[in-house]
C-alpha cells in the first residue's frame, strides 16, 4: 500500500465523499428512469424502453430490501472504476503514480460522477463495464480465446445495460483486426456476447413479436428530429405518417420547443405545443409498441434524408454542448435538477415535502413499487449537514466542458502522432470516448449524464498519449550525437 499512497490517499478521499453523500441522502436519490428499473426488477419482463441489464442486478440486491445496499454497490463501482484506470496505466503505460492517480481524480471526485451513483440508474454499471472491456484489451497485447470470451461476455453486460454497448464491440473487433490479434480470440468474443444477447433478444420476441431489444429506437430518433422536421421537404406515406404530420401543420418549426425531449415525454401545455401527444394520435394505447416505434422511426429517416443540413446543425450543436464552462441549464430545468445534491426538499404546492410520483407501470405504481422494493420509506431523506457538504462541495469539484475537450484534443494529438500505427493503444479509449459523446446527440438528445462514461475513457487516451511523449522526449535526451557517435547508449524509459 505504501508503494501506491499517492492514489491510496485520493481513493480514501473519494470514498470519503461518498460516505457523506450516502449519509446526506439515504437511501438513494431518484430520477425519472428508476421507476422503470424498479418495476421490471419487481415484475420482470422484457422492458420496451430500454435493456434489463441494470434490473436484473435490482433483482439480486432485492431480497436484502435496501436501496442503500443498491447505492453502496454504485459506489463501490465508481471506486473500481477508478482502481482500473490506476492499475492500466501505471502496470501496461508505466506512467509515474501522480499521472495515473490524476488521469483517476475526475472519477473519483467529480460531484456530478458521486451524484450519479447515489441515483437508482445504470449509469455507474454501465461506466465500469465499458471501462472494464477497454483495460482488458488494452491488457492483453496477445489475447487468448478465453481472454476474448470475457471481454465479449463483459461487452454483451454493457450492451443488456444500455443500447449503446453493443456498437462498442465493432469498435473492439476492428480495433482487434487492427492489432492482428487473431481469429481465434474474435471469435470468442462475438460468440460470447452474441449468446447472451440473442437469448434477451429471443425473451423480446415471445414477449412482443419482434426479434430486438428495444420497442423505442424509432420513437428517440423522431424526438431528435422533431425541433427541425418540415414536411413540406418530406415525402410521407400517407396516410400511415398523417398523424405525425400535425405537429408541421400545429407547430411551425420557428415556434417548437427547442430541447427535443419534449416530443417524447411532453404532455402539451398552454403555449400550444403538443409535445408527446402528437404520438397518441397513431393507433395503439401504448407508447412503445412496434406499431409506433416503426411509424416515427420511418418519419424520422424520412427527415434526416431530406433535410440532412438542419439533421447535422442539431448533432453539432449537442455535441458541442459537452464542452461548455459551466453547467448551463439544459435540456430543460426539471431534468437539470435531478442532477443536484440538494440540501433541502422540494416542496409541493401545499408546501409539504414532495413524494414519490404515482406515476403507473406494469402490475403497480411507481410510488408502490419502491415501497415494496424497500419494504418501507424509499423517499429520499435530506440530512444536514451532510447535504450540504456535498451541496456545496458539487458547486465546485466538476470536471467542466472545456476541461473535458482539453483532454480530447490531447487524445486525439495521440492518435496523430501514431498514424503509422492507426493510432496505436490511443486509438481504442479515444474513438470510445467520442462515440459515447457524439451517439447521444446524433440518435437522441444532450443530456449530462451521458457525458460521464466518456470521461474515464478520455482520460486513458490522454494519459497514454502524454507517457509517449515523455519517452520520446528521454530517449532524445540520451541519444548520442554525430561527434560521439560510437560511445555507448543507455536508454531508460
Amino acid at each position: 500500500m505504501s508503494r501506491h499512497r499517492v492514489f491510496v490517499t485520493a481513493f480514501a478521499l473519494g470514498a470519503l465523499l461518498r460516505l457523506i453523500a450516502m449519509l446526506g441522502y439515504s437511501p438513494a436519490m431518484w430520477f425519472n428512469d428508476s421507476y422503470e428499473y424498479v418495476s421490471v426488477a419487481l415484475h420482470p419482463r422484457p422492458s420496451a424502453v430500454r435493456p434489463d441489464g441494470y434490473s436484473f442486478w435490482l433483482m439480486l440486491l432485492q431480497p436484502f430490501h435496501s436501496f442503500t445496499l443498491v447505492v453502496f454497490t454504485q459506489h463501490l463501482m465508481g471506486l473500481a472504476t477508478g482502481v482500473l484506470i490506476y492499475a492500466l496505466l501505471r502496470r501496461k503505460f508505466a506512467l509515474p503514480k501522480w499521472g495515473a492517480t490524476l488521469a483517476a481524480v475526475p472519477v473519483l471526485f467529480d460531484a456530478y460522477q458521486i451524484q450519479l451513483e447515489q441515483l437508482v440508474m445504470s449509469d455507474t454499471m454501465f461506466t465500469l463495464l465499458v471501462v472494464g472491456v477497454i483495460t482488458l484489451v488494452l491488457w492483453h497485447r496477445r489475447m487468448s480465446w478465453k481472454v476474448g470470451a470475457v471481454v465479449g461476455f463483459l461487452l454483451a453486460l454493457t450492451a443488456l445495460t444500455r443500447s449503446i454497448g453493443l456498437p462498442i464491440l465493432g469498435l473492439v473487433v476492428v480495433y482487434m483486426l487492427i492489432k492482428r490479434t487473431g481469429w481465434k480470440p474474435i471469435v470468442a468474443m462475438v460468440t460470447a456476447c452474441a449468446l447472451p444477447v440473442v437469448a434477451y433478444m429471443s425473451w423480446f420476441y415471445v414477449t412482443f413479436g419482434k426479434f430486438a431489444m428495444t420497442n423505442s429506437d424509432g420513437l428517440i430518433l423522431y424526438m431528435r428530429v422533431s425541433i427541425f422536421a418540415d414536411c413540406a421537404k418530406m415525402d410521407l406515406d400517407l396516410p400511415r405518417e398523417l398523424p405525425l404530420a400535425f405537429m408541421c401543420i400545429e407547430e411551425p418549426v420557428n415556434k417548437r420547443v427547442s430541447y427535443a425531449q419534449w416530443y417524447l415525454w411532453g404532455t402539451g401545455s398552454g403555449n400550444g405545443n403538443a409535445g408527446g401527444e402528437v404520438l397518441h394520435r397513431l393507433p395503439g394505447k401504448v407508447k412503445f409498441d412496434d406499431f409506433k416505434n416503426d411509424v416515427a422511426g420511418q418519419f424520422a429517416k424520412r427527415a434526416i434524408l431530406a433535410q440532412p443540413g438542419d439533421y447535422l446543425q442539431v448533432v453539432a450543436r449537442d455535441f458541442m454542448r459537452a464542452f461548455t464552462w459551466g453547467r448551463p441549464r439544459f435540456p430543460d430545468e426539471a431534468t437539470f435538477q435531478q442532477y443536484q445534491f440538494k440540501p433541502y426538499y422540494d416542496l409541493d404546492a401545499e408546501g409539504k415535502p414532495k413524494r414519490l410520483p404515482k406515476w403507473a407501470t406494469v402490475g403497480g405504481r411507481a410510488d408502490t413499487d419502491a415501497f415494496m422494493y424497500e419494504q418501507g420509506p424509499a423517499e429520499t431523506r435530506i440530512v444536514h449537514p451532510w447535504a450540504d457538504i456535498m451541496s456545496a462541495y458539487q458547486k465546485v469539484f466538476y470536471l467542466q466542458g472545456v476541461m473535458l475537450g482539453g483532454i480530447l484534443l490531447v487524445g486525439l494529438a495521440g492518435v496523430v502522432v501514431r498514424w503509422r500505427r492507426l493510432g496505436g493503444p490511443v486509438l481504442l479509449p479515444w474513438l470510445g470516448a467520442f462515440g459515447l459523446i457524439l451517439a447521444p446527440a446524433a440518435t437522441a438528445e444532450f443530456d449530462y449524464r451521458y457525458l460521464l462514461p466518456a470521461v474515464p475513457l478520455a482520460c486513458m487516451a490522454a494519459a497514454i498519449t502524454l507517457r509517449h511523449g515523455v519517452r520520446l522526449r528521454r530517449r532524445a535526451a540520451v541519444t548520442p550525437t554525430s561527434a560521439s557517435a560510437s560511445e555507448p547508449t543507455t536508454v531508460s524509459t
